[in-house]
């Protein structure tokens, strides 16, 4: 049992013991016993699920630097229990083969993790797979509006929100022009403009605003949900606003890098090439706007986009940026950055940090066990220390990469112990638990208001 703990939920704040049996949350209420963890001070969340995660990929001519272990362990050091990766499908290849690969990195996986089917290769087929996939657990489908190697047109987008809604599946889109980017990028190397700081350029907030709002006009005509991976800019959310607000079931995350880090990263002479992902950095005015649509529910997930290389990887890039692998890391650092920058600056409540990175990932990736402290429930379990301080670097941090892109920021607010299905994973900086432990997540599809 966990005794005289403050306990969180999206709803509540209350003090209250724990009771765990077999890996569940039995009850609570106040217990006596001798097995027990006091949590005295200290704030109990329900553990983290991340749903937007890019363990072991190959992707830009490399392999992203963290692999299901290190990345997960990493994962629990700051407090996430579960985790969504993608399985990207490779060109020609069947989804039921496509997941087999990743089923197989997973096996190192030291907590609890599902899939999302990235599809690239959309044709009559792979279509009739995705019933397949929905019986084996995997309730959600990726497309992209980007990439060359993975961009879909829309006749395609259309043709798998169709299936989906058959299936009671969810749709999510990279949403940004490809073809926007492809020409931007043509014409600002043919400028002579290669250095990593105009991959900001390449990348410009009308792409991603002209694609959210082409990703919700064919959803609208399906009459089926779809949700919008890493929202970056003020007028991205405002096509996602003004469609819920006359009723389509469009649903949106954005990232901590979006919430704290703007486009004058761009200028460190150093290594620019370290911010490079997509979509980029906005300019600083777009951060308060995203915080204002967590606070008002039209965002519902904070995720990482977690997609590490080590900077010799960036490096591939140097001459050109469009090689640069797009991508950060941030899969440690999720709950400690929305605790000390959200919930102590005002920007969210406690309840809405529980809400956004456990709680609604949870009901809209269809995990019900998941993203709750209530009898019943799984016991992945936070034991937060709301006072801890802690400068964070790469070389206190687990992510198996050589930078950070909040090196030298301050957080107070961090988690001391880590529980997962019952089991001490972390333990004051040390992790505890065993290694290879964590359970695929078979996931139902949605079921919240205003969902399916």
């Amino acid at each position: 049992m966990i005794k005289n703990g403050k306990i969180v939920t999206a709803t509540d704040i209350f003090k209250a013991d724990i009771g765990i049996n077999n890996g569940k949350v039995e009850a609570l209420g106040k217990f006596d016993g001798t097995e027990s963890i006091d949590a005295e001070g200290k704030l109990i969340l329900p553990g983290g699920i991340d749903v937007h995660t890019h363990l072991d990929m190959p992707f830009m001519g490399t392999t992203s630097s963290d692999d299901f272990e290190t990345g997960t362990i990493a994962a629990a050091f700051g407090g996430t229990t579960s985790i969504i990766d993608f399985v990207v499908q490779p060109a020609g290849e069947t989804l039921s083969n496509s997941l087999s690969i990743w089923e197989a990195k997973a096996k190192r996986s030291c907590i609890d993790y599902g899939f999302h089917m990235a599809m690239t290769d959309i044709n009559d087929s792979t279509i009739e797979e995705m019933g397949e996939m929905v019986e084996r657990g995997i309730t959600s489908f990726k497309l992209f509006m980007a990439y060359k190697e993975y961009m879909c047109d829309d006749s395609s987008i259309l043709k798998v929100l169709e299936k989906a809604k058959d299936l009671s599946a969810l749709v999510m889109v990279h949403a940004e022009n490809g073809e926007m980017i492809d020409l931007t990028t043509k014409k600002l190397l043919s400028q002579g403009k290669t250095g990593a700081r105009y991959h900001q350029y390449a990348h410009p907030a009308i792409a991603e605003e002209e694609a959210v709002g082409r990703a919700i006009a064919l959803a609208e005509l399906i009459s089926t949900p779809i949700y919008i991976v890493h929202l970056s800019c003020a007028g991205a959310l405002e096509m996602v606003r003004r469609a819920r607000a006359r009723g389509v079931k469009v649903f949106a995350e954005t990232c901590p890098q979006y919430l704290l880090l703007d486009v004058k990263k761009y200028e460190d002479p150093f290594e620019p090439s370290k911010y490079v992902m997509s979509p980029p950095l906005r300019e600083r005015w777009n951060l308060d706007v995203l915080w204002r649509g967590l606070s008002s529910g039209d965002l519902q997930v904070v995720s990482t986009d977690h997609a590490p290389f080590f900077m010799r990887q960036k490096e591939m890039g140097k001459k050109n940026f469009s090689k640069i692998p797009n991508g950060v890391p941030g899969i440690e650092t999720r709950i400690p950055l929305m605790y000390s920058e959200g919930v102590r600056r005002g920007r969210i409540s406690l309840n809405q940090l529980v809400e956004i990175c456990s709680t609604a990932p949870a009901k809209l990736m269809g995990m019900p066990q998941k993203g709750m402290i209530a009898p019943g429930s799984d016991a992945d379990l936070v034991i937060f220390d709301p006072d801890k301080e802690v400068t964070l670097s790469h070389e206190n941090l687990h992510q198996r990469t050589d930078y950070t892109p909040y090196e030298g920021m301050s957080v107070v607010g961090y988690p001391v112990k880590v529980i997962a299905n019952g089991e001490l994973l972390v333990d004051n900086g040390e992790f505890v638990g065993e290694k290879k432990r964590g359970k695929f997540i078979r996931r139902e599809p949605c079921n919240i208001a205003g969902g399916r």
